[in-house]
């Protein structure tokens, strides 16, 4: 999965030439992209990663909040973008790229945690969240429920997701800035 970031260069590249933003499709993108730190952050503060498998707060819902919150950053950079053209190659870099990470992360942790994993996977969908029912309850035997730790949220590095998306618009507002002045 290495090519992901490899790959992911490039890709912002030809996103950003193509990109025709406006202050209000950048604003609207803005708070897209805001939504989807909120899930990651949320996600973050309780994933306690190599240590435990996370199935409370959002990981009751979905498997993969951190990257259902990443969605929401594709769907805003897309937005922000207002080009067809430049949304759309996010989106399938997205697609094609984060499912396969998530398919590998679940092999992974079917190795390290066998039939816990198993049963949590088979209640729990892999990415859209499930709002239907209690959501998932792990076996009282496992240990205390996790809350949500501001700890933990710094651990895992999550403000570097705020940091980068704040990087990322900054970009796209100077491509507006660039295509006002100049034409181009």
């Amino acid at each position: 999965m290495r090519w992901r970031v490899r790959l992911g260069y490039p890709v912002a590249v030809i996103y950003w030439v193509l990109a025709s933003p406006t202050h209000h499709w950048i604003a609207m993108g803005a708070a897209l992209a805001g939504f989807g730190l909120i899930i990651r952050g949320i996600a973050a503060g309780y994933l306690r990663k190599d240590r435990e498998l996370a199935t409370t707060g959002p990981y009751a819902r979905t498997r993969n909040p951190l990257y259902l919150g990443s969605a929401f950053l594709a769907a805003g950079f897309a937005v922000a973008s207002h080009s067809w053209w430049a949304g759309g190659l996010v989106m399938i870099y997205f697609a094609v790229f984060y499912y396969a990470v998530m398919r590998n992360e679940e092999a992974d942790l079917h190795v390290r945690f066998g039939a816990v994993f198993d049963n949590y996977a088979q209640r729990v969908p892999l990415f859209l969240p499930s709002f239907l029912g209690a959501g998932y309850a792990p076996a009282s035997n496992s240990g205390p429920e996790q809350q949500f730790s501001w700890t933990q949220y710094r651990r895992n590095r999550e403000y570097r997701a705020l940091i980068g998306t704040i990087g990322a618009l900054a970009f796209v507002w100077l491509r507006m800035w660039i295509r006002r002045r100049c034409g181009i």
